[in-house]
């Protein structure tokens, strides 16, 4: 990851974990210097050095929602795309890949967010594709819902 004055690049896997009704869990959160900007976005996180984009999404879905994935239960990547975005003062240029999991257990554990993470998310939330085509909430990425039928 390079910094620069403000412009952070950095690579980050997402995982689109479903449900047995093939709902998607999405995390409610906000930016710190925008505490009004809030959106719903995909479980997932910024590699650490050294690590796949397969490992970093199971210690990110572990660690975002307590469930224990092994990378055997991933599928993917089912997407690879770069974003650009605003996040706590910073610019970030992230190249995302995305996987795809099947979640049995749905009872998510928020306690293992980092410190920053615990300050700007609030709630954990199943969402199908049409309550995401019909809300009026932002979320991310904003082709979600047709992600989700290519992947259900």
């Amino acid at each position: 990851m390079t910094h620069d004055g403000g412009h952070i690049d950095r690579r980050a896997a997402r995982v689109l974990l479903l449900d047995p009704d093939g709902r998607v869990l999405m995390l409610h959160g906000w930016d710190p210097a925008r505490p009004s900007h809030t959106y719903w976005f995909t479980v997932g996180g910024g590699l650490e050095p050294g690590e796949t984009p397969l490992d970093a999404a199971v210690r990110e879905a572990f660690e975002e929602t307590g469930l224990r994935l092994s990378a055997a239960d991933l599928v993917g990547p089912v997407r690879t795309d770069t974003v650009s975005f605003p996040f706590d003062g910073s610019w970030f240029s992230q190249e995302q890949s995305f996987f795809v999991a099947r979640a049995s257990d749905t009872e998510v554990d928020l306690s293992r967010l980092n410190e920053v993470e615990q300050g700007c998310i609030d709630e954990a939330r199943w969402w199908s594709a049409s309550a995401l085509d019909s809300t009026e909430d932002r979320f991310y990425p904003p082709d979600l819902p047709s992600l989700l039928r290519e992947v259900a």
